[in-house]
């Protein structure tokens, strides 16, 4: 099973930029799909992106659609979460997640079978 060792995040200022890398150990990530999730005290885990195995698809939560983006590179089997135009409402803690299964419901936290550390990312306005 894939581990996932997080780096990055921290606090910013409204309209900052910040990148989230996720480093996989003991498997290929080409073998994974992929997605990052945020959370926040006392709320549900919600999807932020999510990549396919391929990389050739990618999907996106409505409130982070066009300003943050997923990518993998699996040659440095890591994958990344590159966000833009940060605002007070981005700030969670934002863990990283794989599925090994053939198909999967992306937003859905039980379908990933290994899961990052977590990284608080705190925007201050």
């Amino acid at each position: 099973q894939v581990q996932l060792i997080q780096s990055g995040g921290g606090v910013v200022q409204t309209g900052d930029s910040l990148r989230l890398s996720c480093a996989a150990s003991g498997d290929t990530i080409g073998f994974y799909f992929m997605g990052w999730f945020r959370q926040n005290p006392g709320k549900d885990r919600v999807i932020v992106a999510a990549i396919s195995r391929s990389g050739d698809s990618t999907s996106y939560s409505d409130s982070v659609r066009g300003r943050f983006s997923i990518s993998r590179d699996d040659a440095r089997n890591t994958l990344y979460l590159e966000m833009n135009s940060l605002t007070p409402e981005d700030t969670a803690v934002y863990y990283c997640a794989a599925s090994s299964r053939p198909a999967i419901t992306v937003l859905d936290p039980l379908q990933y079978d290994s899961w990052g550390g977590g990284t608080w990312v705190t925007v201050v306005s």
